[in-house]
Formats: structure tokens, sequence, C-alpha cells
């Protein structure tokens, strides 16, 4: 299941002739028939924000949104106001068919930076998205194929909370970095619930899931979240629950993203521990994922521990403070390096499973973090040499 499983939700996915790929979905339409529309959303930090980031920004900033269209194929960004245009009148398309303001329809685009999409093929598009909506679980799939550029798999998510449910899509597979990554995301629940609380619960889960994985160390120009709220339960949850669901939504979507990255062969846990406070725990995590010279030895099955160690030592010691010499590395539960030198043979690790944690304590304080990445391979480049 997908967007369509909780109740409230009609969705569809159909062929626009957006993408270069011929056949494929490229336009997804999801509909939230109420009686509530309540929506929170989480956008992308980059500086070169797409059109449709800025359209759908300003569009949910009342807390209220009935419809989102995306679109793969085209990122729409860095296109001026001539994308801004294309991003409104896709909007307006929608809203047109459902018997509402554009305002309360949120765009979200992704694919090649740099060109306008082609309008005519977007509207078409809606038009026969509307006519495809359904509430079904296949209406919930089209969608969420939809949306895929360099995935080789759809991303869902589905849960039950006492009495209600969430549902979720996300695409991402590249150009992941720990400010989001390169991902639309829509997910929904039928629980009555208000903008501040669906805000309150998706930027926290945002920050613990989609804020901490590095596929590349690449920001994306597109990156939209939306959580979407029904009502149709009539159920109002238990706000602990709820927040908990709404962080498993993420979590679990986040964790499909890294599972999904352009040519990776390994999935990479980092954990750092023992640090003065998780912002430094942090800090130290994104540093030794950000490394391409581990990524690369990971990729080649070395747990080369001192990659790991040269990418702590070189954070300023007022953003992360430890002792090199108490610092330990253990790789798939072997301890390779002890009190900054060597310690267990590193020929001990196991490197042949697809996960592999890299668990780094620091001996300076109490608190943890954790951040996914994986390796760096041939066909990460190959995608991204030919990506259009």
């Amino acid at each position: 299941m997908s967007v369509t499983y909780a109740q409230g939700f009609k969705a569809a996915g159909v062929d626009a002739g957006i993408s270069a790929k011929p056949g494929k979905k490229d336009l997804a339409f999801v509909v939230n028939e109420g009686p509530l529309d309540a929506v929170a959303g989480v956008f992308t930090s980059n500086r070169f924000c797409a059109a449709p980031v800025r359209w759908s920004r300003a569009a949910v900033a009342d807390g209220h949104a009935k419809a989102v269209v995306l679109n793969s194929g085209g990122a729409n960004a860095c296109t001026g106001e001539a994308g801004y245009e294309q991003s409104h009148a896709t909007a307006r398309t929608a809203a047109e068919l459902l018997g509402i303001e554009a305002e309360d329809v949120a765009v979200c685009s992704t694919g090649l930076i740099g060109e306008l999409l082609p309008l005519e093929h977007v509207t078409a598009g809606v038009h026969a998205a509307y006519d495809a909506l359904a509430a079904g679980e296949q209406a919930g799939v089209d969608a969420s194929h939809a949306i895929m550029t360099t995935d080789t798999k759809p991303k869902t998510f589905a849960a039950q909370g006492t009495g209600y449910r969430l549902g979720g899509m996300v695409k991402g597979s590249g150009m992941i970095a720990p400010q989001l990554a390169t991902m639309l995301c829509v997910i929904t629940t039928d629980a009555v619930v208000s903008a501040g609380q669906l805000q309150a619960a998706l930027g926290v889960a945002a920050e613990y899931s989609f804020n901490r994985i590095n596929a590349d160390g690449c920001m994306s120009t597109n990156d939209t979240v939306l959580l979407m709220a029904s009502g149709a339960s009539d159920v109002e949850p238990d706000p602990d629950e709820f927040n908990d669901l709404v962080a498993q939504a993420c979590a679990s979507l986040a964790r499909q993203i890294v599972g999904d990255a352009e040519g990776a062969s390994h999935d990479v846990k980092i954990t750092v521990a023992g640090a003065r406070s998780e912002d430094e725990a942090l800090v130290c995590a994104r540093a030794v994922a950000a490394s391409n010279l581990l990524k690369c030895a990971i990729y080649g099955n070395d747990p080369n521990w001192g990659r790991v160690v040269s990418s702590l030592g070189a954070i300023p010691e007022q953003d992360a403070a430890f002792n090199a010499d108490e610092v330990d590395v253990s790789i798939n539960g072997v301890q390779v390096c002890d009190g900054g030198k060597p310690g267990r043979d590193r020929s001990e690790v196991d490197m042949t499973p697809r996960e592999i944690l890299i668990d780094i304590d620091l001996h300076a304080g109490e608190q943890q973090a954790t951040v996914w990445s994986d390796d760096l391979t041939h066909e990460y480049v190959n995608i991204n040499a030919a990506y259009e």
C-alpha cells in the first residue's frame, strides 16, 4: 500500500510523456477528499530551490492543501519566472478540475535541472490522472511508480494506528545529502490532526531520518516532504502514538532510499557514541559518511578503519571535542581500532553482508547519533555520467 492506504485519499499515476523513457509513468496526482485538508511540509534548504518548491512552500504555509501533483522527467529548477508560472499553471489545471483554488494544490517535480517542462504534456497528464483517480491499492502503486527517476523500485509505507492509518511514498536514489535527499515524499493519514500537530511531528521525524542519510553529499534543489491529513477516520490520535508513527514512516522511507542508492552494493550504518552532545556526535557521523575514500574501500570489501579516523581527525576541535588516543572503531562487530591504534586484525571483519555497521566511541561524553550512507561504485559513476 501507499498514499491510498489512509482513508479519504485518491491517487493516480500516468504516462504523460514528460520523461525521456517511453511508456514510463511520470505524473502522479494525490487528492485529499477530506473532511479535513490539513498539511505540513519540509523542503530543501538549497538556495537554488526549484520553482515547484517555491510554489508549494507558499501553498502549504497556511496549513491547508487538498491535492498535490508530482512529476518525474524534469526538475523545473533554475528556470526563472517562466518555471514558476509552469508550477502555477500545473496547480491551476488541477484546481479547475477539482473545483478548488490553485493555492490549495502543491506541486513537486524531479529530474534534470535547468530545463522547462513540456507544459502541454504536464497539463494533459493532470487531466488523465484526474480521470484515473481511485482509492484502491493499485492507484497508490501507480503513483509511487510515477515519481521514480533513477530509482529501481517504488518506496512505500503503510501502518495502522489505533483507529486510523498512515500511508506514504517517496522517490530518491541519488543526489542524497544530509539536508533531506533528492526526494519527493507524500505521507497521508486519516487521523483527525491539526496542521500544527502535523508540522511538529514531521519536523522531528524528518530531522532523525531524511536529514541523516548521505549517499553522495550532494543536496538537491527539489526536495519536498508533505504530510497530509484527511480526518476521514474521525479519530483523534494519541499524540505520542501519532508522532511515533510519523517517525516510523519517515525512518522506513529514508532507509529505503539508502537501500536503493544509485549503484550501491552496501548500506552503511554509522553510529557515533560517547560524544559530549548529540550535535557533536552528528558532526562526526556525517564526516565519516561523507568520505569518498571510505565509500570506495567499502565497495572493495576493505574494512579500512584508517579512513574512518582520518575523517574524524579533520573535524575542527570546536565542532567536536575528543582525544584521538581514546577513540575506538568497530566494523561489523570487530573492534579494529582500540584507543586510536590498531585493535583486532581487520582480516577478521566479514564485509560480505549488504549492511555494514561502523560503530565509533569517542569516550568524550554520553551522547550519540546515527547516519546512514552507502558505498561508491562504478555503477554510480556510470549512472550519473549519463543522467538525463
